[in-house]
C-alpha cells in the first residue's frame, strides 16, 4: 500500500515537472501582443504588485538575492548527496539535473510574472513625441556640447554639497508622470551583495532583481555617479526593462531634480553616451571639458576599469585634441 502511494506520488511529481517545463518553454516562445502586456500586465497587475514586493524587500537590510542563492545551492547539494548515497553517481547526477531543470522553469516563470513581461511592453518611443529622423550626428553633437557646458558650470556645486535622494525621488515621480501618466511605484533601498566582486570585474553599475523587486548597487560607485544609477534602477522597478528607456527616465529625473549632484550626474551620463556615439574626427570639434569633469571621468574609469572616451582637452600648444 505504501509503495503504491509512493509510486503515485512519483508519477504526479514527474507530470508536474513536465508541465512546468512545457509552461516555461511556452511562456518564453509564445508571443504576446505588446498592447495586451501594457494594459493587463503593467497597468493592471505590475503597478499593484511592485509596491508590495519592494516594500517587503525594503524591510530586509541584506540582498534577498544572496539569501536565495545560498538556499538554492544548499538544496542542490543536499539532493546530490542523498541521491548519491541511495543510488550512486548516476542517480545523483540525474536527480540534480531534474532538480535544476525544474528550478530553472519555476524561477523563469516567477521572473516573468514579477518583472520580466515588462520587456514585452509597448516601447516608450511609441508613446512619446518621438521622430527617428531627429537622431543624427548633429543632434549628438548638440547634446554633447550642452552636456559639456552643464558639466563645466555645475562641477563646483556638485562637489560642494552631499547628494539629496529625496529631491531625486520627487523628480522621479514627476518623470514617471510625464512619460506614462502614472506614479504608482515604490522606490527601493540600495543594497550591497555578495556579488559585489563580480560587479567590479564586469563593470556593472547596478542590478534590479526580479521576484524580490530589490536592487543592488556596485560598491565602487563614486558619489557623483550614484544619483543616475539610483534613478536608473528605480526606472527598472517602475517597469521599464529596456536599458535605453531606463537611461532616459533617469536623465529626465536627474535634470529636473533641482539637486546639483543629481543634475551633474545626469549630464555626465548624457556626455558619456553622446560622445561615445560620435566618430573620433567629430569629437575633435567639441568644446573641451574643464579639469574637474575630466578628473571625474578618469576617477570613474580607475575605480571600475570602465572604458570611457577620453574627453577633449587643450594641449600644451593650445590646440584641442582627444
Amino acid at each position: 500500500m505504501a509503495r503504491s502511494k509512493l509510486k503515485k506520488a512519483r508519477r504526479y511529481a514527474g507530470r508536474l515537472r513536465i508541465a512546468l517545463w512545457v509552461l516555461a518553454l511556452a511562456a518564453a516562445l509564445v508571443p504576446l501582443p505588446s498592447q495586451v502586456v501594457e494594459r493587463f500586465y503593467w497597468r493592471t497587475f505590475y503597478l499593484k504588485v511592485q509596491p508590495l514586493l519592494t516594500s517587503l524587500s525594503n524591510l530586509v537590510p541584506v540582498a534577498l538575492l544572496d539569501v536565495a542563492i545560498v538556499i538554492l545551492l544548499g538544496v542542490m547539494v543536499t539532493i546530490f548527496i542523498r541521491a548519491k548515497r541511495a543510488g550512486g553517481w548516476t542517480a545523483a547526477l540525474t536527480a540534480t539535473l531534474m532538480w535544476l531543470l525544474t528550478t530553472t522553469a519555476v524561477v523563469y516563470l516567477l521572473f516573468l510574472i514579477t518583472w520580466g513581461f515588462n520587456y514585452r511592453r509597448v516601447p516608450l518611443e511609441a508613446k512619446l513625441d518621438f521622430d527617428r529622423s531627429r537622431i543624427s550626428s548633429e543632434a549628438a553633437v548638440r547634446l554633447a556640447t550642452e552636456a559639456t557646458s552643464r558639466l563645466n558650470a555645475g562641477y563646483a556645486k556638485a562637489h560642494a554639497q552631499p547628494f539629496e535622494p529625496e529631491a531625486l525621488r520627487y523628480a522621479f515621480v514627476d518623470a514617471q508622470w510625464i512619460v506614462a501618466r502614472t506614479f504608482t511605484f515604490t522606490t527601493g533601498r540600495p543594497k550591497k551583495s555578495l556579488l559585489g566582486f563580480y560587479f567590479r570585474k564586469a563593470a556593472i553599475d547596478g542590478m534590479t532583481v526580479p521576484v524580490f523587486l530589490e536592487f543592488i548597487l556596485n560598491p565602487d560607485l563614486l558619489p557623483f555617479e550614484q544619483p543616475s544609477v539610483l534613478a536608473h534602477e528605480w526606472a527598472h522597478l517602475g517597469g521599464y526593462a529596456d536599458e535605453s528607456e531606463a537611461n532616459f527616465i533617469a536623465w529626465l529625473a536627474g535634470i529636473r531634480s533641482g539637486d546639483p549632484v543629481a543634475q551633474y550626474s545626469a549630464w555626465l551620463d548624457a556626455y558619456r553616451l553622446s560622445v561615445n556615439a560620435l566618430p573620433r574626427k567629430v569629437r575633435t570639434t567639441l568644446p573641451p571639458l574643464a579639469e574637474g569633469p575630466r578628473a571625474d571621468l578618469a576617477a570613474a574609469r580607475a575605480a571600475r576599469g570602465i572604458r570611457l572616451v577620453p574627453p577633449r582637452q587643450p594641449n600644451r600648444r593650445g590646440d584641442r585634441q582627444l
